[in-house]
């Protein structure tokens, strides 16, 4: 069994420094995410923004050959839609974008949910609503001395509680001064090798699920997943640090914190 790295206080340090700058990102893009844009155009943005405001590398750039600083998803693509010029959002699109990036050599990797126009049909809201209220509940979850596996299930039984699946292939991983690394952080219930969350541990939960049946596929360019009965899909992403009282998320935005839903510091306890 791979060792999960144990984050020192000083990397620790680090590790919230790149987050923040992730999740700045996030908050930087949202007023241009509107009808008529590309997807290529949002990346060339977040891409400049990275690059030369913040001094960062954007991670997913050429990261096993990905074209792109960001990965843009929009509807029925799960994940690791490659921005395009082809590409132009239109009122009531569902648009995932993830931003990761390396600053001093650590990581900070995040993603959240943006609504086109601000608008869109009734079951998609509610979709893009659960996704961040799945991630949110994974959040709660997380305490030392828990078995990794309980923020899996504490994520599917909500998901489906709200009729909606969970994605099987693709899950959250340990970060640090990696792009990814164990732990794997599954969103639903599985054997995950008897891991013990640890304070110290550093790792994404970002839960991705779709509004039909929960089998995905990978198209033509070997990136881009879609659902395959082509219902819409949404995800939030967080990275989070495990603590003595249960965790501290590193890429929380203003707005959630506002929303008062989750805090920086959760006392899972």
């Amino acid at each position: 069994k791979m060792a999960i790295p144990i984050r020192t206080e000083k990397e620790i340090v680090k590790l919230r420094e790149a987050c923040k700058l992730a999740s700045d990102v996030l908050v930087m893009i949202e007023p241009y995410v509107k009808a008529g844009v590309t997807t290529g155009e949002l990346d060339r943005i977040c891409h400049e923004y990275m690059v030369n405001e913040q001094k960062v590398i954007p991670a997913c750039l050429n990261y096993h050959g990905f074209p792109k600083a960001t990965c843009i998803s929009i509807n029925e693509v799960v994940c690791h839609g490659i921005p395009s010029d082809d590409k132009v959002l239109k009122n009531g699109d569902i648009v995932n974008i993830d931003v990761t990036v390396i600053k001093d050599g650590y990581f900070g990797d995040n993603s959240k949910m943006y609504i086109v126009g601000g608008e869109t049909n009734i079951r998609s809201k509610k979709l893009v609503e659960a996704a961040q209220e799945a991630l949110y509940v994974g959040l709660r979850t997380v305490k030392p001395g828990i078995r990794l596996n309980e923020v899996g299930k504490a994520v599917q039984k909500y998901t489906e509680s709200q009729t909606f699946s969970v994605v099987r292939e693709y899950c959250g991983h340990g970060v640090g001064t990696e792009f990814h690394c164990e732990p794997q952080v599954l969103h639903y219930y599985a054997d995950d090798g008897g891991v013990i969350l640890k304070p110290g541990m550093v790792f994404t939960i970002e839960p991705m699920i779709n509004a039909g049946k929960k089998e995905a596929r990978v198209m033509g360019d070997g990136w881009t997943v879609k659902t395959k009965d082509r219902s819409h899909s949404a995800q939030y992403e967080h990275q989070l640090v495990v603590t003595e009282t249960g965790c501290e998320v590193m890429t929380i935005r203003d707005e959630e914190i506002a929303e008062g839903r989750i805090s920086r510091i959760m006392v899972n306890v």
